[in-house]
């Protein structure tokens, strides 16, 4: 579908509905032919102004907190899996009531709550580590030596506490079906004992269903094999794959600046506020109509608007030179941005909007000097 990114305001975050709704489609035929259940981890996207789209396709909801739960049982009107690493005695009443499921932390926590959550009804279960996981990136590795999240198999021993229903784990980041096997390779030799157990298992996030290439096939073969030999619910909860290439980040350049031979774009968003995990991976977003650096093409660094020295990623080469007023649209910038922004500097925030084959453009949300008051 064609957007004319010229009628959008900049800055601003554009979802394409049919994007959307062609990662919802595949995610919805992988959830019927398992059979699991699937959530949408609101952690990664929570922009509940288009959560009427995801309504028509029967999806949960992943919370990793009071907040989270709750926006899950106003806006999707489903109640929450919930998970944190830690849950707060003033919260945890209105936690449990806005939730089907809860998984702790540690014994500890199971322990200090597990009363409270029989008494609500709510499903209870523990956050086991596996102490394996494939991704390269420590800043998104839950299981190496020294991490906060979940239970290893030594620390729970052979006892399962009375009133667990379930065991969570997430491992996994960005990753296809062959890592969730290894995974549950693992998992089984660590914790399998404890399934005849189970009503429950909850596989977390990482699960990039709606990349190009991956094998929903052997997915769907490996969660069927698992169901029918262990007879416990599944539950995925991916948090990308949802969103995954489905919008852009409009900006515009204001101004160009030149320092030793560098050539810097300063644009009206921010990779710092807008787009932090282009700094905290680093992962370099792609542009469209530029490509990586060529030489003998104009070339640019972009530089955000904030005032931190390191708010840029570089560097674009591009078939004419830039100047005041061009814009500079970013791919893939809908999961794990508008949830993750700040604002920083009293940057002004980008609008939220939604393309539409049907009416074109339509403003979602759009932020004022209130909303940076508000928050302080």
């Amino acid at each position: 579908m064609f957007i004319d990114f010229n009628k959008i305001p900049s800055p601003c975050y554009v979802i394409d509905e049919t994007l959307l709704r062609n990662n919802l489609n595949l995610i919805k035929k992988g959830k019927e032919a398992a059979p699991i259940q699937i959530l949408v981890a609101f952690k990664a996207f929570s922009n509940w102004g288009v959560f009427p789209i995801f309504k028509e396709y029967g999806f949960g909801a992943s919370a990793s907190s009071l907040n989270e739960a709750r926006l899950a049982f106003e806006e999707l009107g489903v109640k929450a899996h919930t998970y944190s690493p830690a849950y707060e005695e003033k919260t945890i009443p209105d936690v449990l009531k806005f939730s089907s499921h809860i998984s702790f932390n540690s014994m500890g926590q199971f322990r200090k709550y597990a009363n409270i959550a029989s008494q609500q009804g709510v499903s209870m279960g523990l956050r086991v580590n596996p102490e394996f996981s494939d991704t390269a990136f420590d800043i998104y590795n839950p299981c190496k030596p020294g991490s906060r999240f979940g239970i290893t198999a030594e620390q729970l021993g052979n006892d399962l506490p009375q009133g667990v229903e379930g065991f969570h784990f997430h491992t996994l980041f960005e990753a296809d079906s062959f890592a969730l096997e290894r995974l549950l390779a693992v998992f089984l030799d660590k914790f399998g004992k404890f399934l005849p157990r189970l009503k429950w298992v909850n596989m977390g996030g990482g699960h990039l269903i709606s990349k190009k290439d991956y094998d929903i096939s052997h997915l769907i073969h490996l969660l069927k094999d698992f169901k029918n030999r262990y007879g416990v619910q599944i539950i995925l909860e991916p948090g990308s794959a949802f969103t995954y290439k489905t919008g852009y980040l409009v900006s515009t350049v204001l101004d160009i600046v030149e320092n030793s031979g560098i050539k810097t774009a300063v644009l009206d968003v921010s990779f710092t506020c807008h787009m932090p995990d282009c700094l905290e991976m680093p992962y370099k977003p792609v542009i469209l109509g530029a490509t990586d650096e060529q030489a003998g093409k104009p070339t640019y660094r972009m530089g955000g608007v904030s005032c931190l020295a390191g708010d840029f990623i570089g560097n674009w080469s591009f078939e004419k030179e830039l100047k005041p007023g061009d814009r500079i649209i970013f791919d893939d910038m809908i999961h794990y941005t508008t949830v993750k922004t700040t604002m920083f500097n009293g940057v002004s925030h980008p609008s939220i909007g939604l393309w539409t084959g049907k009416w074109g453009f339509k403003l979602i949300k759009d932020f004022s000097y209130h909303d940076y008051k508000n928050r302080l």
